[in-house]
């Protein structure tokens, strides 16, 4: 094999790689927090929130992996982040 197939090759696989993560993370079912849930949270992959409300209660979702390192999405209620100086 020469350089130019080595390097085709190499760039293939991480795309694919990419992609798969990519799948992963969208076919995960967001699943809406109540007071009670279970949660198990290894690492934290992003947060969202609303940013319509200057202050007051806003929509928000996490996108975490599990212990198992599975892609899990946690929706919730929380207090926007312009409230931060209000009572």
């Amino acid at each position: 094999m020469n350089n130019k197939s080595v390097v085709a090759a190499c760039l293939f696989a991480a795309l694919n790689i990419c992609t798969l993560s990519a799948r992963a993370e969208a076919a995960a079912a967001p699943q809406t927090y109540t007071y009670g849930t279970h949660l198990d949270i290894h690492q934290v992959i992003s947060l969202e929130q609303d940013n319509s409300v200057a202050c007051g209660i806003v929509e928000a979702r996490m996108t975490y992996l599990d212990s198992a390192g599975t892609t899990r999405v946690l929706d919730y209620s929380k207090f926007a982040d312009g409230c931060n100086n209000d009572n």
